[in-house]
């Protein structure tokens, strides 16, 4: 079993009992984006239960980023081989989806049988301001062990300006990560040229508006091509599914790819939940099951593959650069999505004063995360009702 690099936090239970119960807690309870999940993550395994260390913590949020898929849900399996070995790898992820797929699977037989998607702007109103002072206290206590020097807080700034100009997430994490590479190497390299070449986005065939007849078996494909190849935001998602599930087969409007997309943003887990709304709305349950296990079958073969050669990219010079400028850009980005949900969620005085108020007991009382979303919410029904 791989080390964890920390003593249990909880020795009258296996490790595998402890993985399923966090995960699945996360999964019903993690609302935000990636962001405000890796955060959350960070809070339980490493200030809560002390599973990893933070720059161990930090190494798998470079892994991720090195590889396709949604970035919470390969952190969720990272973490679970960290903790448990190869059954955790497999229990972590399928823990965090679950409840996030049949909290979705019945908002979408809502959908079908009465045509429009459950209000939950109380809900959401309590919730955002506390995501926020989630996010800002792991970027607080990550940013301490990420930054090393003038090299990385460079990079961090970098990748906060580069985001607020529109350049590509993905362009900018390897960008930035090749670029403290090659820099923080320089006397390795002499005097040879220094290039960093950006890695774009795979294209997305332009397709052609002709409805195609729905099979299961071609719902799966796409979601697992979709799953094998999309680096990047919800955004990035979006522009997925519209190229083939709008564009080139026909199967959904537009109104009903924002439905979908609105439904992977405001329930809790993983945004690529969206693959279980559409698969529902293509073939009922067994589309929702066939689109879920493709859109994040390719991110446990890429976690098994990747995760042990991590430990080894640390020990390289030339990889441990570009693993720590992968780490300060993803915090970067990290920083400048808080930014813009902050300019979204905190709108009066009641969401500033949540905001503060979770900010200070996550970090003078170390607060478990859960609690104060739930305690958001809360507030968020009761100003909803009033």
């Amino acid at each position: 079993m791989p080390e964890s690099g920390n003593t249990p936090s909880s020795p009258e239970r296996s490790p595998l009992a402890e993985v399923a119960s966090l995960f699945l807690r996360l999964g019903a309870t993690a609302f935000g984006g990636p962001a405000a999940h890796i955060a959350m993550m960070h809070d339980e395994v490493v200030r809560r239960h002390k599973w990893l260390t933070d720059e161990a913590f930090l190494d798998l949020v470079g892994a991720t980023n090195l590889i396709p898929g949604p970035n919470s849900t390969e952190m969720a399996i990272h973490i679970g081989f960290a903790r448990a070995g190869w059954l955790g790898l497999l229990l972590a992820g399928a823990c965090f989806i679950l409840p996030a797929m049949l909290i979705v699977l019945l908002l979408a037989w809502l959908y079908v049988e009465y045509g429009s998607l459950p209000q939950a702007q109380g809900v959401l109103y309590g919730i955002k301001p506390v995501m926020i002072a989630v996010v800002a206290q792991a970027l607080w206590t990550l940013g301490r062990k990420a930054v090393k020097g003038w090299l990385t807080a460079a990079a961090g700034v970098a990748a906060v300006a580069g985001y607020f100009l529109g350049m590509n997430e993905v362009a900018l994490l390897f960008g930035i990560g090749l670029a403290v590479m090659l820099l923080a190497n320089a006397r390795r390299i002499g005097n040879g040229l220094m290039a960093v070449a950006a890695m774009p986005l795979a294209a997305v065939p332009a397709g052609v508006d002709v409805t195609a007849p729905y099979s299961l078996a071609k719902l799966f494909f796409v979601f697992l091509k979709i799953g094998s190849i999309l680096y990047g935001s919800g955004y990035v998602l979006l522009s997925f599914l519209h190229a083939d599930f709008v564009a080139r087969l026909g199967w959904l409007t537009d109104q009903q790819l924002i439905d979908a997309v609105a439904i992977g943003q405001v329930t809790p887990g993983p945004v690529f939940t969206t693959a279980t709304f559409i698969g529902y709305l293509m073939g009922g349950f067994p589309g929702a099951l066939a689109a879920t296990v493709a859109i994040f079958l390719p991110s446990f073969v890429f976690v098994a593959i990747s995760n042990p050669f991590i430990p080894r990219m640390r020990r390289s010079a030339w990889f441990s650069r570009l693993l720590d400028g992968l780490n300060v850009a993803s915090l970067g980005l990290m920083a400048a999505v808080m930014w813009q949900l902050g300019a979204a969620s905190l709108v009066d005085p009641l969401t500033v004063l949540l905001a503060v108020s979770a900010l200070i007991l996550l970090l003078g009382f170390r607060v478990n995360s859960t609690w104060l979303i739930l305690a958001g919410a809360t507030v968020g029904l009761l100003h909803g009702l009033l």
